[in-house]
């Protein structure tokens, strides 16, 4: 197994890693005084891998768009070193076998394979299909709810993560892609287990989400009603037996495995470090409360504020760039750090400071949560529209909501310290008497 460098762990210095505890501890403070120190710094990637950390929000804005960073190391003219991608897989322990179904998703690809995979998908996951789903969405946000106080502990507390954010966000998720419902708490572990990058975990969990989704093709396939069904699996397996120049059976799979991890684990995130937040902030949810129309626009600010994914994964410089006067060569890897970037003075007035009406509606995304690009989130307007249910419904029917401990002693208790992740492990709140 390949072994990374040592992480430092006193100061940020000169050279920051990104599993430092400064960054994984207080990515906004930590970040943010890497971008006040430089709009790019050297620093070592989670594995050691020596990258560019570019922290300020017009240079991230740009390279989001600059077609010469690329997301393969392949895709570097010339490149004849070992792929730095190989050090995580080796890290993690992950059989030589199954990693095509790690790599060879559209988040590691580059046109014209980036293309093509995006093009084919887009054709079933339609902005109609998301809109589509309000309707299942809100039913089962007023589910759960119907169920929270049966939640509650002898203290009154009820962990709105486990019990509301999670299985909504899963749900809905495997509604869309056709994933049996029964099935959905075992995609949480594997995405659980995922996240949490230990091996130990993943040499049973991966190979085991893996063959699920090679079996849900399979029964697709020999099921006489599937061509009645309407999830977005089985118009993908109609449209792929029906060309013979479409996605083949791996990158099926690594689609429904990556859409499933990110659709649920990012979304519930959101919801979760939104609520926080909110509550965290009472004049806020005032405002919002006496603006109801402003709710998809708070959903902006809270992902600029305290989104989940608070850095890019690594791009490569496809050839010799320079941003914001330093030059980066040709084949270096790129760290594109959202959460300073969303913090940026330069580009917001009072960064600091939560504003749920800071987005007004009609006006262009203001954030970098989502990413920029050919490699916007795909998923973004299902993110966006569940945290809209999410909040509404659930202020709306617990009017007291409260949280269970202080806001700094929930951060001490339950912050995760994940690199480029910003989560809690729980989020326990008091209901208060709910409204029907």
């Amino acid at each position: 197994m390949s072994m990374s460098p040592p992480v430092p762990q006193s100061g940020l210095d000169a050279e920051p890693h990104a599993m430092h505890p400064d960054l994984m501890a207080d990515p906004f403070g930590g970040y943010g005084r890497l971008r006040e120190r430089a709009p790019v710094v050297h620093g070592r990637y989670l594995d050691g891998t020596p990258a560019w950390f570019v922290t300020r929000h017009d240079d991230v804005r740009a390279l989001l768009h600059d077609r010469r960073l690329v997301n393969t190391p392949a895709s570097v003219p010339g490149a004849t070193g070992d792929d730095p991608r190989l050090k995580m897989m080796d890290m993690l322990a992950i059989p030589e076998e199954l990693r095509p179904y790690l790599m060879g998703s559209m988040l590691d690809t580059d046109p014209p394979e980036h293309t093509r995979l995006r093009k084919r998908v887009l054709r079933e996951f339609t902005a109609r299909r998301v809109l589509d789903m309000r309707p299942r969405i809100e039913e089962i946000a007023g589910r759960l709810l119907d169920a929270l106080p049966l939640r509650a502990g002898a203290d009154g507390a009820v962990d709105l993560l486990a019990h509301y954010a999670y299985p909504l966000s899963i749900q809905v998720i495997c509604d869309l892609v056709g994933v049996p419902e029964e099935d959905g708490d075992k995609w949480q572990q594997w995405g659980e287990d995922l996240i949490a990058m230990r091996p130990e975990r993943l040499a049973t969990s991966f190979p085991a989400m893996i063959e699920h989704t090679h079996r849900l093709i399979r029964e697709r396939r020999a099921d006489p009603r599937a061509d009645l069904r309407t999830d977005l699996l089985s118009g993908l397996i109609r449209s792929q037996d029906a060309s013979e120049d479409d996605i083949s059976d791996i990158e099926l799979v690594t689609f429904v495995v990556t859409l499933v991890l990110a659709g649920h684990e990012t979304t519930a995130h959101l919801i979760g470090n939104g609520t926080a937040a909110l509550l965290s902030h009472p004049d806020q949810l005032a405002r919002l409360r006496s603006h109801p129309e402003a709710l998809p626009g708070a959903v902006h600010e809270l992902m600029r504020w305290c989104g989940p994914v608070q850095t890019g994964r690594l791009r490569y410089a496809a050839e010799d760039l320079t941003v914001a006067g330093t030059r980066i060569p040709r084949g270096d890897a790129v760290l594109l750090v959202f959460v300073s970037a969303n913090f940026d003075p330069r580009r917001y007035t009072d960064p600091d400071r939560l504003d749920v009406l800071r987005h007004p509606a009609g006006q262009a995304e203001n954030h970098l949560g989502f990413g920029h690009g050919i490699h916007y989130c795909l998923g973004a307007s299902l993110a966006r529209l569940e945290a809209e249910i999410a909040f509404g419904s659930l202020f709306g029917r617990h009017p007291e909501l409260r949280l269970a401990l202080d806001p700094a002693e929930l951060e001490r208790r339950e912050r995760m310290q994940l690199p480029g992740q910003w989560r809690l492990s729980r989020l326990p709140v008091i209901p208060g008497p709910g409204r029907p």
